[in-house]
């Protein structure tokens, strides 16, 4: 027997536990792209629009801390490439972070892989099979977005050159998360290391595109290499062996640090506890704390510098649009209705709205990973009743995301704020922007709820299914022409934009908090009824 004996196996069971899951990221992924070339012909119709856009985005750093250079927006590839490129590698790197956590360390937290090693699978089986499903479905969504995106008619060189850099972003993040998997001895730090990884590359991304003086710092962000590649302007086709190479390298530390540690044990040693447990954990809730306070740091702080970044680029944004009046109908759509500025900042807030989201579900689905760790039954045969112990953990699904678009918003206006001399007026209306999306948040949440109580086998694909597709039809349809219909199946199309003398309805805040009351109920009764486990 080798070290990689059975992986074949652990693929085959891992494709079968992600059959939901896995095509939902590869289809979304894919199609997006393909459908901006339509849409940039009706944007900017004209060449002298296209001229002004080019001009202007081209050389606005605060542009390009969001989307990255752009190199030529003439051309509807060069504006895909632009408008696509971080973000696609950014998502595509998400999703091979949670893909190889899910297969190698919470599969050791479960216990499971300890059993599958008890029979004839190698030492280094799961982390083959994990790296390996997360780096195909990476490259596939890099060729099935090149193929779409050459039969919507852009060129066939630069939808490859942009697909193959996406897919080296994945496989990169893929050997990433195989490192991280062996730091820790939860998969909970596993994944925040992952994604505190990509953080730090986004921001290393962000300095480079908007300083020419740092220009080679996007170099070091795996986020940047689909836009470095130059697709669509001047293919770069070295860009994804070096992907391939980088890949190889931080796999083999994956590879190196795998046999270091005991199965079920992180090379980080775990933190002894006091001798007695503090009188906090006499309850759910303080137990619930406990378990969820350090994700909720985490999550806050990265917030709080997203926003005072976005903040502070906000008085640049103008240039995002050149002189297309189309383009300036849909930033309204997406932000508001008066103010191009006014309107990108509630736009951020929109975003926030979604990144508080998938804080929402994370502590939601604490839950799942209570019970299926058997730590949820020891607690409950105590006398402590299910309503009290799932409303403790779903509490923070509720006031969590309250705490961190409150820190958004307040450092959103902070840093626009102190760039245009009205601190005080602009850190109201961030804060106000930001929480109102926090509705919108809770429907979510009680989704996510519901499928624990009701279908808990599937709670955890499908919870994240659902926040996937919110956010890709919030972000993605108003600019790719989605009809309403499809755009009002994600809450966040109902919230109301807050806009400094526009007219504000609460209307839909209070039939979406409605909503999300009674499906965060049924969600507790049905748990209630079932079995645990």
């Amino acid at each position: 027997m080798t070290g990689i004996t059975g992986t074949g196996s652990l693929v085959r069971l891992a494709l079968r536990r992600d059959r939901v899951m896995l095509p939902l990221w590869i289809v979304l992924l894919s199609v997006i792209p393909a459908s901006t070339g339509a849409a940039y012909a009706q944007l900017y119709p004209t060449a002298t629009d296209r001229a002004a856009l080019n001009a202007g985005s081209g050389s606005n750093p605060s542009v390009a801390v969001i989307y990255g250079p752009a190199y030529d927006l003439t051309t509807a590839g060069g504006f895909t490439a632009w408008r696509y490129g971080s973000f696609l590698a950014l998502f595509v790197a998400l999703m091979a972070v949670f893909t190889v956590t899910r297969h190698t360390r919470a599969e050791e937290d479960s216990g499971r892989l300890e059993l599958l090693g008890s029979t004839v699978v190698g030492r280094y089986a799961a982390l083959t099979a994990g790296m390996a499903v997360a780096g195909g479905a990476s490259v596939l969504i890099g060729v099935f977005s090149a193929v779409g995106m050459t039969s919507a008619g852009l060129p066939a060189g630069g939808s490859f050159a942009m697909g193959l850099g996406v897919a080296g972003t994945g496989l990169v993040f893929s050997a990433i998360a195989g490192v991280t998997a062996q730091l820790t001895e939860y998969s909970r730090s596993a994944n925040g290391f992952a994604t505190g990884a990509i953080g730090v590359v986004f921001l290393l991304r962000a300095i480079g595109d908007s300083t020419p003086s740092a220009s080679w710092v996007s170099w070091l962000s795996p986020l940047a290499w689909a836009q470095l590649s130059k697709p669509f302007v001047a293919e770069k086709w070295w860009v994804f062996p070096m992907a391939l190479v980088v890949t190889a390298a931080v796999a083999a530390v994956a590879y190196l640090l795998a046999p270091r540690r005991d199965l079920g044990a992180g090379l980080f040693p775990s933190r002894l506890g006091p001798r007695t447990a503090p009188a906090t954990l006499s309850s759910p809730l303080g137990l619930a704390w406990r378990l969820q306070r350090g994700s909720l740091l985490g999550w806050t702080i990265g917030l709080v510098v997203m926003g005072a970044v976005f903040g502070s680029i906000a008085n640049g944004i103008t240039a995002l649009v050149g002189n297309s009046e189309q383009m300036r109908k849909i930033f309204a759509e997406i932000g508001g209705a008066q103010g191009l500025v006014d309107a990108y900042l509630a736009a951020i807030a929109g975003v926030f709205g979604m990144i508080a989201a998938v804080y929402s579900v994370q502590a939601a689905l604490r839950l799942r990973g209570e019970e299926t760790n058997g730590h949820a039954e020891p607690v409950l045969a105590s006398g402590v009743n299910r309503a009290s112990w799932a409303g403790a953990h779903l509490l923070f699904a509720v006031l969590g995301p309250a705490v961190l678009l409150s820190a958004a918003g307040v450092a959103t206006g902070l840093g626009h704020g102190l760039r245009a001399g009205d601190v005080g007026t602009q850190v109201a209306h961030a804060f106000n922007a930001a929480l109102v999306q926090l509705p919108a948040v809770w429907v979510i949440a009680a989704v996510a709820a519901l499928l624990f109580g009701a279908l808990p086998r599937v709670s955890v694909p499908a919870s994240w299914a659902a926040v996937g597709v919110a956010l890709v039809i919030s972000l993605f349809g108003p600019v790719i022409g989605l009809g309403q219909a499809v755009l009002d199946i994600s809450p966040f199309g109902h919230v109301p934009k807050l806009l400094p003398g526009a007219d504000f309805n609460a209307a839909p805040l209070f039939w979406l908090t409605g909503v999300a009351l009674v499906v965060a109920v049924a969600g507790l009764a049905a748990f209630r009824r079932r079995d645990i486990g």
